[in-house]
């Protein structure tokens, strides 16, 4: 016998944050196929609500990952959190990749420090 556990749409989670995709992590999620962009997009969800290591895991003192395996490759989501406003935690999503290596490139964490630092700098004006 199967227990099936239906989540009305009504019923109130706990929400750690809230996650917004910027332009390039937004453009990289739609080059993946329909049943890998789901599965991530579900993974972000989970980790809003859970804030799962497995799911969400810090890099360095400012970016973040979401985490994603998916018909075998590691897809990954940079991020950085967004504590300015006191009502509302946000972490917004800077860019994604595929991971090929047991650590993450240089480059992508250069890749998120930059939009990271323009997002703050935009901010500010």
């Amino acid at each position: 016998m199967k227990l099936l556990l239906s989540l009305s749409k009504n019923q109130e989670f706990m929400q750690y944050f809230e996650t917004i995709f910027l332009e390039e992590a937004d453009e990289f999620v739609f080059t993946l196929d329909m049943k890998a962009r789901k599965k991530v997009f579900y993974n972000v969800r989970i980790a809003e609500q859970t804030n799962d290591p497995e799911l969400f895991k810090k890099l360095n003192d400012t970016i973040w990952e979401f985490k994603t395996l998916y018909g075998g490759l590691q897809i990954r989501i940079l991020a950085f959190w967004e504590k300015t406003d006191k009502k509302q935690t946000l972490v917004l999503a800077t860019n994604g990749f595929i991971k090929k290596t047991q650590k993450t490139p240089q480059n992508e964490l250069e890749r998120a420090e930059r939009i990271r630092t323009k997002y703050f700098e935009e901010k500010k004006r």
